[in-house]
């Protein structure tokens, strides 16, 4: 745990270059975040000729007969790639394949930690969106999802779109997916906190990005009205009428969609524009503080909802946003009140479409995992509108509401009651951090150095 009292001494920006700090100091010395072990016994040599040759050769067959008995008899069934080629790494742009690793590791670490799922960190060098799909494609017989990560806008939805049109197994771009899932389900706490309705919400997404770009498909097929919607982007508000529109039609037709269906108003000009008379304000733009401006958020409507998600340093500091007459506020932090945070999302979606044997993802799918994250917290307040990594209850019940989603919408491999669905998630990951606990207690995992502490 932190230390409270040298937590409330810091500045955000010191708590900021800490973590930086001991991020560097701890990877230098364990070298990795994941490791890989057997989990079937090896009691003597005989018993390669079982997990080996000759006696693989029979399970092979099987497969080769029966291809989806891949999920039945080999650790297909619940193994994920998390695909990247490191062109838009967290907040610090086009690292490359290499530099992305210790994220996608640490990634692969909450994937099992929360979900019990088994993912394989896999950068790739490649030149261009198809070859990346070729690549994906290649791969698709070894595992049972892909989690798509850090790829730059917009060719990340290029690669999405094909991909789910091209695989029989879920593709989840979690910059977009991951992040419309965990927004829409705080900002439905959000207004139930404030007592108001997202069909009457005037929405403003600042950052016209992935996870914006997701987000505004999301909330509107929850119910917001598309014309309610303003998108914002490093040129101002977007509008129908807006000169470079021909320009969007042809690099980033996902956007030149929204472009054309939101703003009914027809508000143009600078972000201030955009907040006026706004009730909700989700950002996720270029790094503050300062990037969104306190009179800003004082102009927008009684109860505002401001979600500054930029990271590390979010648009405006949290106290700012509250000093200006935010109801509630929320960053991508875990050291400020609700954070809004992909890590609730995708470790149960995976889960419980590895548990379905799923064969892709939806918007339906998405809505199912959004209304649950949110329901899960049975009385939201303006400083709990999410879960916490924590609270790990979150994550069999999401992955039960993702499983038996996909088996209603026909999209699964295996079938079952949202009940049954549950019971397996619950004892899967509960039997994996117990596992986990063992390691730690017998020291097979070992200290952090220094005694252990976030010094």
């Amino acid at each position: 745990m932190l230390d409270q009292e040298k937590e409330g001494k810091e500045s955000e920006t010191q708590r900021t270059d800490r973590f930086k700090k001991l991020a560097l100091r701890y990877s230098r010395h364990f070298k990795g975040k994941i490791n890989t072990i057997p989990k079937v016994p090896i009691r003597e040599l005989n018993d390669f000729s079982i997990w080996y040759t000759p006696g693989v050769a029979a399970v092979s067959l099987e497969i080769a007969r029966e291809r989806d008995l891949s999920f039945e008899l080999t650790g297909r069934w619940n193994s994920a790639a998390i695909l990247t080629d490191g062109t838009r790494v967290l907040g610090l742009g086009n690292v490359g394949p290499e530099a992305a690793m210790a994220v996608m590791e640490g990634k692969a670490l909450i994937f099992n930690y929360l979900g019990a799922v088994n993912a394989i960190p896999i950068p790739v060098r490649v030149s261009d969106r198809d070859q990346f799909i070729s690549v994906a494609q290649s791969l698709e017989p070894s595992f049972g999802g892909f989690n798509l990560e850090d790829i730059e806008s917009p060719k990340c939805f290029y690669i999405q779109e094909k991909l789910q049109q091209s695989l029989t197994i879920p593709a989840w771009h979690d910059d977009q997916l991951g992040t419309a899932c965990i927004t829409l389900a705080g900002v439905i706490n959000s207004l139930r906190v404030v007592g108001k309705k997202i069909s009457d919400s005037r929405i403003v997404l600042m950052g016209s990005g992935a996870a914006n770009i997701a987000t505004a498909r999301l909330i509107i097929a929850a119910g917001a009205k598309a014309g309610n919607i303003l998108m914002v982007d490093s040129n101002g508000v977007i509008d129908s009428e807006r000169k470079d529109l021909d320009s969007m039609m042809i690099n980033n037709p996902w956007k030149y969609e929204l472009a054309l269906s939101t703003n009914s108003e027809r508000v143009k000009g600078e972000a201030v524009n955009a907040f006026r008379g706004s009730d909700v304000v989700l950002s996720a733009s270029r790094q503050g503080p300062g990037t969104i401006k306190e009179e800003w958020v004082s102009s927008m409507n009684r109860d505002a909802i401001v979600f500054a998600l930029a990271n590390p340093v979010p648009e405006i500091w949290p106290r700012q946003a509250t000093d200006a007459g935010a109801a509630v506020v929320a960053t991508g932090r875990s050291d400020f009140p609700n954070q809004i945070n992909n890590s609730l999302v995708f470790p149960g979606v995976f889960r419980g479409a590895l548990d379905a044997r799923a064969t892709g993802v939806s918007i339906d799918i998405m809505l199912a995992a959004s209304m649950q994250i949110a329901d899960f917290v049975r009385e939201p307040g303006p400083e709990k509108i999410v879960p916490t990594m924590e609270e790990w209850e979150l994550y069999p019940s999401v992955a039960s509401a993702v499983a038996s989603r996909a088996s209603e919408l026909g999209m699964a491999r295996k079938h079952g009651s949202r009940e049954s669905f549950y019971k397996s998630a619950h004892e899967l990951i509960e039997e994996n951090r117990n596992m986990y606990r063992r390691m730690l207690e017998e020291k097979y995992i070992k200290n952090l150095p220094g005694g252990g502490e976030n010094e």
